[in-house]
């Protein structure tokens, strides 16, 4: 679950949308709605875009009216209208749960910054009911391939259903914190860990990417607030990473340690926040001081990774 960012987001200059009388309505919305989140982003006008506006959320998030997150509870759409889906909301798959499809200019920014191409193998760990995933199938096209993982049954066989069409996406209802996951050019991970498995690193080929939310325990019910941490694989045991932004996400299941999860807050508390640099849209990109990353210098070891020291 992400509940927002905490970073501000400047939409850069637009040309004028010319008008398309051939656009049904549900369509135009959708369209603008992909048009403005990748915008929001820094990637108007490209490949994310066009898989932002070719993939229909109410297909995944099921009939209406629906259950929007507001960072103090869930407030209801007044009716099932799915043109109410293109905004920048999260909405509710499990309530009792706290599982949510989560937000989009969350996900575009995550997604911009993992730059999926065409043909790449991609894992996506925690699926939810498949509207994220369906968006890398998108990108790698039906020339790559994408292995789902889902470990809540229930979801796991929605997003099958939902995904069907796909014949590159292969859903699979178990953790992908465990096991055997395929060799990947992208591992995109939709739920907190607090620390990168060396199951997703030894998965990454070379110049693989590893997008995952860093995060430490959360209090009052509610999930650590982390940053999504990029990790590129660079050498064979070497690797380098960076912070994108803040995020908040439920716990990944087998991908946490308490310990781990105590050292982690302890260095995102004693460090702060830093700035590092642009990231997309024109603002700054922020980053917890206290916690490890390669910043242009020597790349990673497994066990620097881990280290929250």
């Amino acid at each position: 679950m992400d509940s927002g960012l905490s970073a501000r987001y400047y939409v850069p200059e637009a040309s004028p949308v010319k008008e398309d009388s051939n656009l049904e309505p549900l369509e135009a919305h959708r369209t603008f709605f992909a048009e403005l989140m990748t915008a929001i982003v820094g990637v108007p006008h490209s490949r994310l875009t066009t898989a932002f506006a070719s993939t229909p959320r109410e297909r995944y998030l099921g009939p209406g009216p629906w259950k929007v997150f507001t960072g103090r509870g869930y407030t209801q759409t007044p009716t099932a209208d799915p043109s109410l889906l293109y905004q920048d909301m999260v909405v509710a798959l499990e309530e009792d749960r706290g599982i949510n499809n989560g937000q989009p200019s969350l996900h575009a920014l995550c997604l911009a910054a993992l730059n999926v191409k065409e043909g790449e193998r991609v894992t996506h760990i925690g699926a939810g009911s498949g509207y994220y995933t369906a968006i890398l199938a998108a990108l790698t096209t039906a020339s790559g391939a994408v292995s789902a993982y889902e470990v809540e049954e229930t979801l796991a066989h929605r997003a099958a259903g939902n995904l069907a069409h796909l014949s590159h996406v292969t859903v699979l209802a178990r953790s992908g914190t465990e096991g055997s996951i395929p060799a990947s050019d992208v591992i995109y991970v939709s739920a907190g860990a607090s620390a990168p498995s060396d199951l997703w690193l030894d998965a990454l080929c070379l110049a693989g990417r590893l997008l995952f939310p860093l995060t430490p325990d959360g209090t009052g019910g509610m999930p650590g607030a982390g940053y999504m941490l990029l990790v590129t694989r660079v050498q064979e045991q070497r690797y380098d990473a960076r912070f994108v932004c803040p995020a908040m996400f439920i716990p990944c299941l087998g991908a946490r340690d308490e310990d781990t999860a105590k050292k982690l807050a302890a260095a995102f508390r004693r460090g702060g926040l830093a700035r590092s640099g642009p990231c997309g849209g024109g603002q700054s990109r922020m980053k917890p001081a206290g916690a490890r990353e390669t910043a242009g210098g020597s790349p990673l070891s497994k066990t620097d990774l881990k280290s929250q020291e």
